[in-house]
């Protein structure tokens, strides 16, 4: 991609010479024509090297969202192999108590899947399906209180989702490594007539705790969502909004 930008530069630095020839032989009618369809060139290129680059940008997008995809569907296949192993010796072993149990937990964990699906917020969705692919040091756990879809909801849905993002990303990043166990962090998420609440638990070791609270309030900057309770504490910080029907 940087190829083209290159040559968008150098087809608009080429514009510097017939204007300075057209500036010195400004009698001549010729050379005003000839600047004139250097210029339409120089402009002609420039578009064609943008179209270009956003083909590339775009081509890129889609690879890394197949890629995510991909990766997302190999780890919920090892998840569906272990819990079919589990199960199966289970059975084998004939532990009916056991057997109805992690049926059970299973059943639970396909329930807060489906309530993750259905938040309205496509690049939230995609997110939160698709972060155990994007790191082992923390491991987040979704509790979403009923069917919640965000996009119904009388708010800027998108730069809520978004806030969420930036704010579970703020955790990551943060994690501090050397500790042993995977750090854990709990989204919880609820919602009734007038008010939106998000929660993150935290449970783990911070390596920069001002880092993660200036990354906290860029992702709070303009957002639906405002601090409430006891403000930024890693540990437990609620999130709200209010809204009217």
């Amino acid at each position: 991609m940087n190829r083209f930008r290159t040559t968008k530069q150098y087809g608009a630095v080429s514009v510097l010479l017939p204007a300075a020839a057209a500036f010195i032989w400004r009698s001549e009618f010729w050379f005003f024509a000839v600047f004139t369809v250097w210029i339409i060139a120089a402009a002609a290129l420039w578009v064609w090297c943008e179209r270009k680059e956003q083909a590339v940008r775009m081509a890129r997008t889609i690879h890394a969202l197949q890629t995510v995809s991909v990766q997302t569907l190999n780890h919920h296949r090892h998840d569906w192999m272990n819990d079919l192993q589990v199960l199966y010796g289970y059975i084998r072993m004939q532990k009916a108590d056991k057997t109805v149990q992690y049926v059970e937990q299973i059943r639970e964990r396909m329930m807060t899947e489906s309530k993750i699906a259905k938040l309205g917020i496509p690049s939230l969705v995609t997110f939160l399906q698709s972060f155990r692919t994007l790191t082992h040091s923390v491991e987040l756990d979704i509790e979403i209180d009923g069917d919640l879809n965000i996009a119904e909801l009388p708010i800027n849905g998108e730069r809520a989702a978004e806030t969420v993002v930036e704010i579970i990303n703020a955790y990551r990043f943060a994690v501090k490594q050397g500790t042993g166990e995977a750090a854990k962090l709990l989204l919880d998420l609820s919602y009734d007539e007038k008010t939106m609440t998000v929660s993150f638990h935290y449970d783990g070791g911070l390596k920069d705790m001002n880092e993660w609270k200036q990354k906290c309030k860029r992702a709070l900057k303009g957002s639906p969502l405002k601090l409430s309770g006891s403000g930024l504490q890693p540990d437990n910080m609620a999130l709200q909004v209010e809204f009217w029907n």
